[in-house]
């Protein structure tokens, strides 16, 4: 196991910057997840923490040595990737030991390694199956398996479960963490789904455009997000956003609805303009509130997530109850103020003062 320390990364790919002075601190035995949306250099940055993409200015330490210039095969690192990349005219034994047969490991220590994985990862009946025999979910943790025979410092997922049904990838996501959990190997893992992350990680690191924009545990990231980015990405459905101006103690929104402040909220002059944030299921229904038109009615089950049109946009509530209400029908809502935010509409900035600040934004 190992810390990982990535400090003042920049990548260029020719005169394209595509990583700006990237900080993340990993500690030893930690779960770190990049995410962000596609194109934001997360993938980008794991390839330089193996080893396959050179680092243009920074540098990066594993176990508080620097890698900049080591081989990735001298890194003590495992990669999963996206596509499994297992030889197919190999059996799963052979593709679990190949690293260790190259490494010249005697054969009883190929054997214990490649024994003790599978008995991991539930793969005993599988050893002298060919890949194509063996289903998605068998062959992520063949893919798994290859990289936890070598037994690395660390561990690196380059979206792993993204070929995978949805049924298999919430299985999958909670056999990954078990298996950290247990093995306590330090893991940087990249998705561009934003479930995974705050389902499996210690910390996210949130990223756009080569900048990280806020890194922390995930339900900090999730309570208190440092800008509106960061509010909109984490969420399924997003955080609702209104445009309006403070005035008279209230967001007051163009269609004149009155949002109440976050309840410790001073200091905003009258008139000032703001974005009004507030997650679906920080919305209730009531007789009083801002009054509502269904648009459509979404039954999930466990909830009833609603599509209104109010405040002059449309709206997401989440409901816990089941509602019978038919598109056309006007509610009234009422927010949880306690969970409101407040946003700079020109710099996206958190203004909001009921929340510390979680993480930090580069």
């Amino acid at each position: 196991m190992a810390t990982v320390a990535i400090r003042g990364v920049r990548k260029f790919f020719g005169q394209l910057e595509v990583l700006h002075s990237v900080d993340v601190e990993i500690d030893d035995g930690e779960f770190v997840i990049l995410v962000g949306p596609s194109g934001c250099g997360k993938t980008t940055l794991l390839r330089m923490i193996a080893g396959l993409e050179d680092v243009s200015h920074g540098e990066i330490l594993i176990g508080g040595r620097r890698v900049n210039d080591i081989a990735p095969k001298a890194r003590d690192v495992a990669m999963v990737f996206q596509n499994y990349a297992l030889y197919p005219h190999m059996t799963v034994r052979q593709n679990m030991s190949f690293a260790l047969r190259l490494a010249r490991r005697n054969r009883a220590e190929i054997n214990q390694r490649v024994e003790r994985a599978a008995e991991i990862l539930g793969l005993g009946q599988l050893l002298d199956r060919s890949p194509r025999q063996l289903s998605g979910g068998q062959r992520q943790r063949v893919a798994m398996g290859r990289a936890l025979v070598r037994d690395p410092q660390v561990f690196l997922f380059d979206e792993p479960l993204s070929n995978l049904d949805a049924k298999l990838r919430v299985q999958m996501r909670a056999e990954i963490k078990e298996l950290q959990q247990r093995l306590k190997t330090t893991t940087v893992y990249v998705t561009h789904d934003q479930i995974e992350a705050m389902t499996m990680a210690d910390k996210i690191v949130i990223m756009r455009s080569g900048h990280v924009e806020q890194i922390g545990a995930p339900l900090d990231l999730y309570d208190y997000p440092v800008n509106q980015f960061v509010a909109g990405f984490l969420g399924s459905p997003a955080m609702n956003f209104l445009e309006g101006e403070i005035a008279d103690g209230a967001v007051i929104t163009a269609d004149g609805s009155r949002w109440p402040l976050p309840t410790t909220s001073t200091g905003y002059p009258t008139g000032q303009k703001v974005v009004y944030g507030i997650r679906p299921e920080h919305l209730t229904l009531g007789e009083a509130g801002v009054p509502a038109r269904v648009q459509v009615v979404e039954p999930t089950g466990s909830e009833t997530q609603v599509l209104l049109q109010a405040g002059g946009t449309t709206l997401v509530a989440a409901l816990r109850e089941r509602l019978p209400a038919q598109p056309g029908a006007v509610l009234h809502v009422t927010v949880d103020a306690t969970r409101a935010h407040l946003f700079d509409p020109a710099s996206g900035e958190r203004l909001s003062s009921i929340f510390p600040v979680s993480g930090h934004k580069k």
